[in-house]
């Protein structure tokens, strides 16, 4: 049996990472599942296209599960998160890119935010 180095490689990752580091990586992997849910659809794939897009909204629900609302910003997330928890929903039933390239733009957006938070982190760690 072969070994997969690239899920060994993989796993180490995620058992090393910090909790921002944690974090970016589902903001990763929700901007991959929506790419990938955006081609499926481009290429009639519905399959592939639900399969994806229900890996996008488990990413949200992560998210969501994750927010320790004794922070009053917890409140905020959690707003957005459902509107693109409920925006996904919608983008499934229509299979509509359009609304998929949304979610994208949130999910980047999302993302460089927990990057610069991380940032300002590190810099107050200093």
């Amino acid at each position: 049996m072969a070994f997969n180095y690239a899920a060994a490689y993989q796993n180490n990752k995620v058992q090393t990472a910090s909790k921002g580091e944690l974090t970016l990586m589902l903001y990763d992997a929700g901007i991959k599942f929506v790419n990938k849910a955006i081609i499926s659809i481009e290429k009639n794939d519905i399959q592939g296209a639900n399969a994806n897009i229900i890996k996008a909204e488990d990413v949200i629900v992560e998210f969501r599960s994750t927010l320790d609302h004794k922070y009053p910003v917890a409140k905020d997330f959690d707003v957005v998160y459902d509107f693109m928890y409920r925006r996904l929903i919608e983008a499934n039933i229509k299979k509509d890119k359009e609304i998929l390239e949304a979610v994208l733009v949130d999910f980047k957006e999302m993302r460089e935010i927990w990057m610069q938070v991380m940032k300002q982190g590190r810099q107050q760690a200093k």
